[in-house]
């Protein structure tokens, strides 16, 4: 079962201009925490995290947690592109992978300099 965090409300704005995004500003950055469950240690999890979160331009991290046996993720940049990564690309994972939930929770941006790391296992 795949879990999403509610998207944020918009804020409200008194003057219609104001509430328009400019077209020169680059949309708003989201950030979530990933709990992955399933057979998600020892197949290339994290690697393919990596590889995969980098190539859609997020920037995070990636770790296992060895007392539950999940993979657990930081995913930060474009929301359409953690909303791919979070709804399309990790349900599936790498070829050995067999997952079965994906649990997000909001988390604090990251800076988008700082990339994607594989992080020592917790």
């Amino acid at each position: 079962r795949l879990c999403r965090c509610p998207p944020p409300s918009p804020p409200t704005m008194s003057t219609s201009a104001a509430s328009s995004p400019s077209p020169d500003q680059p949309p708003a950055n989201k950030a979530v925490r990933v709990v992955v469950k399933g057979r998600v240690h020892g197949v290339g999890f994290r690697d393919w995290t990596a590889e995969t979160a980098e190539s859609l331009g997020l920037a995070g991290w990636v770790r296992n947690n060895r007392r539950d046996g999940t993979v657990e993720a930081l995913l930060s940049g474009d929301p359409a592109k953690v909303d791919e990564m979070v709804t399309r690309r990790l349900p599936i994972g790498p070829p050995a992978a067999a997952v079965t939930a994906v649990v997000t929770s909001p988390a604090d941006h990251i800076h988008p300099s700082l990339g994607f790391e594989i992080k020592l296992t917790v």
